[in-house]
């Protein structure tokens, strides 16, 4: 995690990245990376609008086992290869928080809780890829641990259309996750 110093604020709300810092190396990543180009501006578009209220931005990214490198190099690899489209959009700012997850969910083994609640955060908005996998797991986990949860349907994609509509049906029938698009979405 980065080093920040950040003032509390009361039911403050976060805007977690997942993913979108990804080498897309892997048998349907060309694919996910055309599918998830557009997602990818309106990321963009959403964390202009976190920063301009002074609201905190978290990357929350897979390290594709590469345990000996930290944050920073995992974006510079990404940026080398197929994952440029996302690095170009969404590169991290040296004001954003970062953490690494081993698997899918973003709360499981991480220290994205105890971050949040050093924020005073309440209301998680998680966009990225993909969605019938790590943003699913994510979203479920987050109404688990209790915070009010919004996936934007427009800043989230998966490798197919019924995959992407499904995983946001489930989130939205069985874990009452608010699916507004981000043009929306009220901070």
């Amino acid at each position: 995690m980065a080093r920040k110093t950040t003032r509390k604020r009361a039911g403050t709300t976060a805007l977690v990245i997942i993913d979108m810092m990804n080498t897309l190396d892997f048998p349907e990543g060309q694919r996910l990376a055309k599918r998830a180009t557009p997602a990818a501006r309106r990321i963009a578009r959403l964390k202009a609008r976190f920063v301009a209220r002074g609201l905190p931005v978290v990357y929350a990214n897979d390290n594709f086992g590469a345990w000996d490198m930290d944050f920073r190099e995992l974006v510079d690899v990404c940026a080398q290869g197929p994952g440029k489209v996302f690095v170009d959009a969404l590169r991290p700012a040296d004001t954003d928080y970062y953490v690494l997850k081993p698997r899918h969910s973003v709360f499981f083994e991480t220290p994205l809780r105890m971050l949040l609640a050093q924020l005073g955060v309440t209301r998680v908005v998680l966009c990225g890829v993909a969605t019938d996998a790590c943003v699913l797991a994510s979203a479920i986990d987050a109404h688990m641990h209790g915070y009010a949860t919004i996936v934007p349907a427009d800043c989230v994609q998966a490798e197919t259309t019924p995959r992407n509509a499904g995983a946001l049906r489930v989130m939205r029938v069985s874990f009452q996750v608010d699916t507004t698009e981000s043009t929306r979405l009220r901070l």
